[in-house]
């Protein structure tokens, strides 16, 4: 099977931080696709003041956001609009203007990538100052054919040179940018 990996998928904010740091990391743990771990970890700067709360948002096949795990702040409420499951963070404390926090979030996905190909997409919502993104294989399904896809900007790169074996035999494609496309795809 072949594996396309196109640039981003979760973005997590609303309109009052600015991202300084987007790093994510999804890993299939199995040659089949069944099981994968998301892993985001993601610096904001407050652009406002009396920010009591950060919002998460997650789509994809499959059962998504399977034991959502956050730090720091409590998720309080979750509500799906459209394609997209909402995650409300209260943040148990008041944020001013120019605060800021790092986030630290992870679920598990079921069934998630069973197609021979797939993808795996994040939408920029707000100006990013740094974003990376990474995909790790199982050793025993290692990608065959990786491309990023800049959606709006109709562009595609192919990543299979990225492809680094791990010390446990894993694959990793990483791609990274700075100052990505708002609204880009």
């Amino acid at each position: 099977p072949q594996w396309r990996t196109p640039p981003l998928r979760p973005s997590t904010t609303f309109d009052n931080t600015s991202v300084l740091e987007y790093e994510s990391t999804l890993e299939l743990k199995d040659r089949e696709g069944k099981t994968a771990t998301f892993k985001k970890r993601e610096k904001v700067r407050y652009l406002q003041n009396k920010v009591i709360a950060y919002q998460d948002q997650a789509w994809g096949d499959g059962e998504i956001l399977l034991n959502y795990r956050c730090t720091p702040g409590t998720p309080v409420d979750r509500y799906r609009t459209g394609y997209k499951t909402y995650i409300l963070i209260s943040r148990r404390q008041v944020k001013a203007k120019g605060d800021m926090d790092e986030f630290n979030i992870d679920w598990g996905i079921r069934h998630g990538f069973l197609r021979p190909a797939e993808q795996w997409e994040t939408h920029v919502t707000h100006r990013t100052k740094r974003l990376k993104i990474n995909v790790v294989f199982p050793r025993s399904r290692p990608p065959k054919h990786t491309v990023l896809i800049e959606r709006n900007r109709q562009r595609s790169h192919n990543l299979d040179e990225r492809a680094q074996v791990l010390p446990d035999s894993r694959w990793r494609v990483s791609w990274e940018t700075h100052h990505p496309r708002l609204y880009e795809n």
